[in-house]
């Protein structure tokens, strides 16, 4: 089951993976470590991570909620310039696997945010719709889940 979070207060201290929405409302360029600098139009963006250490889901969303912080991740850089809408949280499930189910939209970005995965093309997506649309729909019905197992109801 899915959870969808607004805020940080109230989202589990425990390990899980999420799904951060985050809306760019311009063109930005973002510059990782070892590449050359990437161009990012505007629209809304789909990261899948995942939150193992010292205060789990709770604590590693609430620091991409922030936008003062220093770049430790790739999702920094976008989190930085961008805006985040909210995000999907799970106690049963892997980034991967939440990366899998939203294989089919687009990647802006190869390679990006999976350093640490050998099987993933990037953890993060483009949603080609408007931004509202997806909160709306819930990210149940953009992942390849049985139906009504994702809520879309915000905390």
């Amino acid at each position: 089951m899915m959870e969808f979070w607004l805020e940080p207060e109230g989202i589990p201290k425990r390990p899980g993976a999420y799904v951060l929405a985050i809306e760019v409302s311009r063109p930005i360029e973002l510059v990782l470590t070892n590449r050359l600098p990437i161009s990012l139009e505007a629209g809304c963006y789909l990261y899948c991570g995942s939150a193992k250490g010292p205060g789990g889901l709770r604590a590693r969303i609430g620091r991409h909620m922030r936008r003062v912080k220093p770049i430790r991740w790739h999702v920094d850089n976008l989190t930085r310039s961008g805006r985040v809408l909210g995000a999907w949280t799970t106690v049963e499930s892997h980034e991967c696997q939440l990366a899998a189910a939203l294989a089919h939209l687009p990647v802006p970005i190869e390679d990006f945010g999976n350093s640490d995965c050998s099987t993933c093309r990037s953890h993060l997506f483009r949603w080609p719709a408007e931004p509202s649309m997806l909160l709306r729909r819930g990210i149940g019905s953009v992942l390849t889940e049985p139906a009504g197992s994702a809520s879309a109801e915000p905390h």
